[in-house]
């Protein structure tokens, strides 16, 4: 075994398959987060619709959108290019922020 050398492109690597597997995690996670959506839009109209109910699931399907529109480009910038961009601290803080609001309003409507 070869210990890498910095500067050096190690031969048996294909600098192909990150950007594949990055995709691809980020595929599998919009497919929880529209699990998430439609389980809460299930349990707020599950025994009868309130206004609190309605609202809170209005606004986890507003934050899936949200994931949604940055998953979305960020899978069409690895597909685009050989070498993709790298993803900025804005993109990055509104998938966090979508997500765990998305938990958040998830939490409470199970409570």
């Amino acid at each position: 075994m070869s210990t890498p050398v910095p500067g050096r492109r190690d031969p048996d690597r294909d600098p192909g398959l990150q950007p594949e597997r990055t995709r691809l995690a980020w595929r599998r996670t919009t497919l929880s987060g529209t699990v998430v959506a439609v389980l809460a839009v299930k349990a707020a109209l599950h025994g009868g619709t309130s206004a609190a109910g309605v609202v809170a699931c209005a606004v986890c399907c507003v934050l899936w959108l949200g994931f949604l529109s940055v998953a979305h480009r960020r899978i069409r910038a690895l597909a685009t290019t050989a070498s993709p961009v790298v993803f900025t601290p804005r993109h990055a803080a509104a998938a966090v922020l979508c997500t765990v609001a998305m938990a958040l309003c998830g939490a409470a409507l199970v409570l």
